[in-house]
C-alpha cells in the first residue's frame, strides 16, 4: 500500500528508505539526501499536498507538536482527503508524566507534566476524534529519548558535561533509531491492531550509566558525576524537567503485538559508534 512519511527526519527517513521506492514518498521541511522521493515542505503553512492522494494509502506522523493548539498537525489533517486506512503517530512516553519510578503500561493514565508533554497529549486526542471521524485506523507510539548514530552524547562527554551520581538518578528509558523505525514499520502494518503501543528497549538504566558505557564503548573517560543539589545549579531547565520525570515503561505490548525485539544499550552503542 502507498505510504506518506509525514516528517522524514532522523526516524521518519530510516522508515522511508525501508519502504519500496515506487510505493512511497516522504515530506520534509529540511533538505534530505535520500534514494527515496521527498518533497520539501512547510509544515506550518502547508495549504496544498505536494502530490495526489490515492484512493488507499497510509500515513507515519512523525513531525514534533506546533505549539500548544499544534495548528500543524490540524493543518495537515485536513489536507488528507480522502483520510488514509491507516495512521501511526510518534508520541512520547513523557505523556504518562512523573510516576515515581512505577511501571507504566498502555493502560496507565496520562498525565504530561511539562510544556513539551502537553501538547502530545492534545494531538493524540485530537487524531483520536479525527480517526474515529473518518474511520481511519489509529496507532499511537509512545517513545522514550531516542539515540542512534549522531546522538549518544559524545560530545557532552568529550566537554567533560557532568551527569547525575547513582544516589540520584532515576530510571531510564530510550530506543535505537532504527528499532523505533522497526516498530513504525510493523504499526503501518494492517496485521497490527489499531490503539496505543508503548516502544523502548525495556532496559531501565539510568542516563549516567549509559553515558559510563558510551565512554566505555568509545574509549573516553568516564562522566563526571554531581549531586541533585549541585545539579538544580548548572543543568538546564530542560534537562532538570526530563531527569525528574521518573517511569518504569512497560514494552511488553509492543514485544507480543508488534513483534518487536529492540537491541540492548550496548549492541545499540555499538551500532550508533560504528556508523558516526
Amino acid at each position: 500500500m502507498f505510504t506518506i512519511v509525514a516528517g522524514a527526519g532522523y526516524t521518519g527517513l530510516r522508515v522511508l528508505e525501508r519502504l519500496p521506492a515506487d510505493c512511497a514518498v516522504g515530506l520534509s521541511r529540511s533538505p534530505v539526501k535520500s534514494t527515496r522521493t521527498c518533497h520539501r515542505v512547510d509544515f506550518d503553512t502547508l495549504e496544498t499536498l505536494p502530490l495526489e492522494l490515492p484512493g488507499r494509502y497510509r500515513v507515519l506522523y512523525t513531525c514534533p507538536p506546533g505549539g500548544e493548539a499544534d495548528d500543524r498537525l490540524r493543518r495537515f489533517l485536513a489536507l488528507l482527503v480522502p483520510a488514509p486506512t491507516r495512521l501511526v503517530y510518534i508520541s512520547t512516553t513523557g505523556v504518562y508524566g512523573d510516576c515515581k519510578g512505577a511501571v507504566v503500561t498502555e493502560e496507565s493514565p496520562v498525565n504530561p507534566g511539562n510544556r513539551m508533554s502537553k501538547p502530545r497529549v492534545a494531538a493524540e486526542r485530537r487524531l483520536e476524534q479525527w480517526a474515529a471521524e473518518k474511520g481511519c485506523e489509529l496507532i499511537i507510539l509512545r517513545s522514550p529519548g531516542i539515540y542512534g548514530p549522531g546522538r549518544i552524547g559524545i560530545d557532552r562527554l568529550e566537554a567533560g558535561d557532568a551527569y547525575l551520581n547513582e544516589a540520584d538518578a532515576h530510571p531510564g528509558n530510550r530506543i535505537h533509531v532504527d528499532d523505533l523505525a522497526t516498530c513504525c514499520l510493523a504499526a503501518l502494518s494492517e496485521e497490527a491492531p489499531a490503539g496505543v503501543y508503548n516502544v523502548a528497549d525495556g532496559d531501565h538504566r539510568t542516563a549516567t550509566q549509559f553515558a559510563e558505557e558510551v565512554a566505555r564503548q568509545a574509549g573516553l573517560h568516564a562522566p563526571h558525576t554531581i549531586s541533585w543539589a549541585e545539579a538544580k545549579k548548572v543543568f538546564s531547565p530542560m534537562r532538570l524537567a526530563f531527569l525528574s520525570a521518573s517511569r518504569v515503561v512497560d514494552t511488553t505490548k509492543m514485544r507480543r503485538v508488534l513483534g518487536v525485539t529492540p537491541r540492548t544499550p550496548e549492541q545499540g552503542i555499538r551500532d550508533s559508534l560504528s556508523r558516526d
